[in-house]
Parts: structure tokens; sequence; C-alpha cells
């Protein structure tokens, strides 16, 4: 369903002409909302270090968790102590909870997971970002900054520095709010935040020509075996045999064009994002070689078989960025 209304969401048809009074609804629900926190109807709090939203205003997957491990490996190396908190989308927890790499990705999300595995920063997940912020605090009073993931809407937190990242490929659609298009907020809203980042090129069709956007490339590294990670493998060990990739994250096609260009062979099996896998997703696959994304993985890791390999990507993105952050995060200092 979720890929049907991605689809949906790219351009106009006659159904539409029934979805747009209810996006001019939305739209008007959405600025309401936001007019009543900044001007203190509604509570906001703030927490006692900067506060920094990596978030987007589309619905579906953008590459937003590549950059906060990004960001929390580029402030750890500057010398700041990051703490991570997220929704956790996708995970069954209903309290605040703390992430270890080892935690089930069913109970706190995959994405939660992931980060705390690569960046061994405290990552805390909930609903309630400002109480997942506060119990980060609580626990970690050495952290001196918080990255969020997501929740640029979540107006409730105040935040100092707003990022937002949206997939080159796909746009921002037919640029309609919910549920005409895929749209959180106006594109409008583009022009308070801090940065914009583009996940890959931007097209020009679809971009951001009234925005300056900073280009995030994410660069390859080398394939690990899910059951040992100190076995690495390049794509020449996968040549004459039959390889199947799979894919349930925001953009699968991203992932296997990847795949392509690093002159594999394969069939392709896309699942909707946040994909609960479990072993029968693997019963009828007839494959020498299984490869994922460490998204992924993090939710094959209990059932993995010795032919299940993983592909590790690295956000590149240009210095303007942390340039930008450091600034305002300085500025806060003094």
């Amino acid at each position: 369903m979720a890929n049907w209304f991605q689809k949906q969401w790219l351009g106009f048809s006659l159904w539409h002409i029934l979805l747009i009074p209810l996006s001019w609804i939305f739209g008007v629900i959405v600025s309401v909302r936001k007019w009543l926190y900044k001007n203190g109807w509604l509570k906001s709090v703030r927490l006692s270090v900067p506060v920094i939203i990596v978030g987007n205003i589309n619905v579906g997957g953008t590459g937003k968790t590549p950059l906060v491990i990004w960001l929390a490996e580029q402030l750890q190396l500057a010398g700041y102590r990051p703490g991570i908190i997220s929704r956790g989308y996708g995970g069954h927890a209903k309290q605040v909870a703390e992430v270890f790499s080892t935690s089930a990705p069913i109970a706190v999300g995959d994405e939660p997971v992931l980060i705390a595995m690569r960046t061994g920063a405290p990552v805390f997940i909930g609903v309630n970002r400002v109480e997942a912020g506060q119990a980060l605090l609580e626990a970690y009073p050495e952290c001196n900054v918080i990255i969020s993931d997501d929740g640029l809407q979540h107006y409730r937190l105040q935040r100092d520095v707003e990022i937002v990242v949206y997939d080159s490929a796909k746009g921002f659609g037919n640029n309609a709010l919910l549920p005409a298009g895929p749209l959180r907020e106006p594109r409008a809203r583009l022009k308070t935040v801090d940065a914009i980042v583009s996940n890959g090129r931007a097209q020009p069709n679809g971009g951001l020509s009234e925005h300056k956007s900073i280009e995030m490339q994410l660069e390859s590294a080398v394939f690990y075996n899910l059951i040992d990670h100190q076995i690495k493998s390049d794509t020449s060990s996968f040549a004459h045999k039959k390889v199947t990739a799979i894919a349930g994250i925001g953009n699968p096609e991203r992932f296997f064009q990847q795949l392509r260009l690093m002159g594999l062979d394969f069939q392709s099996r896309a699942y909707s994002d946040h994909h609960a896998f479990n072993a029968q997703d693997f019963d009828d696959m007839k494959a020498d070689v299984v490869l994922m994304t460490e998204k992924d993985a993090v939710k094959c890791k209990s059932f993995a078989a010795p032919n299940f390999w993983v592909l590790p990507v690295n956000a590149v993105i240009n210095n303007e960025l942390l340039i930008i952050i450091l600034n305002k995060l300085n500025k806060l200092r003094k």
C-alpha cells in the first residue's frame, strides 16, 4: 500500500480531485499547529544541551540514517559527545528505551540499532522526543549535544539546528500536501531550515531550483558476512554465482542500482520500508549469495545463513554542512 501511494504521489490523476480539498484542510491544521507552538499556546521544551534535527518534509525514507551516522562521527571528531534520539519507527516499544547494538529491532526499530552499532553513541527511542532526550541526558550527563533522527515536525522539542534531507531521485513528488501528495509541510518550510541535503545528485526537474542544497553521496564499503563480520568479500567473489539482492528501505532501487554499478548480476526483491524480515522470507530463495543493506541486516541477524552478505555504506558530504553546524554550535557556547 505504501509503495502504491508513493507512485500516485509522483503526479496527479482524476482521483486527486477528491483528495486536494483534504490536503487544504491538512495544510490549515499544520499551519495552525505550528503557530500555536511558535506563540506559546502549545508548550515546547528546551533541553539542557543543543539539539540538531535531521528530518524531512515528505513521507518515506530519504536517507536520514546515513546522515545521522555521519554527523555523530564528525561531532565526535570535533570533540563533542553526541547522544541520539529517535522515534524507533517499526519497533513495538511503548516506553522510552535505550538502544544498544544488540537490541532487538522488532522492539526498538531497525534504524536505531544500526545507529547504535555504527556510532557507539548513546541512543534512546521514544514517541515523545522530549522524554527520550531527557532520559538520555539523565543516563549520560556527559553528552553535550543531541541529534534527533527525524522529528522536524515534533515542535514540542525546541531545536537549535534543522537539517532537511530529501531523496534526489524522488524529489518532492507532485509537491502536494498529504493525502494528495507526499508532503508533511509545504515546500516553503525549506526557507526556514539551516541546511538542505540532497541524497544523490539533485535533479533539475524535481529538485530545489529555489533553494541551495548540499549533496550527499553514499559510498560503498566492502561486503561483510552477516554471521561473522570479520569475513570480508568483494564483488569478484560473487562472480558466476546465483545472487539475490533484497531491500526493505525507503528507495530499494537506489540499493539495486548501486549493486549494478559495482558490476553485479542478480535478482532483486524489494520490500516495504522497515519490513520485518523473518526466516520464512528466505525459504523459497534459491541463491548462492544473498545481499542486503545494513539496515535490513540488523533484522536478519538472528536467523542469518552463511550466504548472507551485507554492503555497508558511508555518507560522503561536502564540508560545508559541518561548517554550518559547528558555527551554530560555537555561537551557542558564547
